[in-house]
């Protein structure tokens, strides 16, 4: 049975932290699926993320309409994919998933795309609507990849 974890986030600010947790702990290799619905906060907690490891400076566009943005860090290149535009799951080999998965830090919005590419070792973060306006919940499930881990994002 997979690890879990469920954590309320009571506003923004606080999906931003976990951002910057999982950053903290992120490894090369690692794949972050990011599901939720549109405006659910899943740029915002990809944003904090790659901002903790480059510098709150760092600009962080949504990768909406290029599908990926790549960022050079010390932990490792983080591949940043939004899917949700993307028509046809094998048509991400042409923005270098292959790449990416091999030695990459990735976070994937609108992993459900993938179909079947979808890696099997990940950690998923779901996010939904919580109590509040801004509030979320966020339920993390390790395949594998974040057994180790997934306690010390709590």
């Amino acid at each position: 049975m997979p690890a879990a974890a469920l954590l309320d986030l009571p506003d923004e600010d606080s999906t931003r932290r976990l951002g910057r947790r999982l950053a903290a702990l992120a490894r090369p290799g690692d794949v972050i699926a990011l599901g939720g619905t549109l405006g659910a906060g899943k740029t915002t907690l990809a944003r904090a993320f790659v901002q903790a490891l480059l510098g709150e400076d760092e600009e962080v566009p949504s990768p909406t309409f290029t599908l990926v943005q790549t960022y050079d860090s010390e932990a490792g290149t983080i591949w940043h994919f939004d899917l949700y535009r993307l028509d046809r799951a094998e048509d991400v080999f042409e923005l270098g998933i292959e790449e990416a998965l091999a030695d990459g830090i990735c976070l994937i919005e609108w992993p459900d795309r993938l179909g079947h590419l979808l890696p099997r070792r990940r950690l998923d973060l779901d996010l939904s609507a919580g109590a509040g306006a801004t509030a979320r919940r966020a339920t993390l499930t390790s395949h594998a990849q974040w057994d180790d881990r997934i306690g010390d994002i709590a």
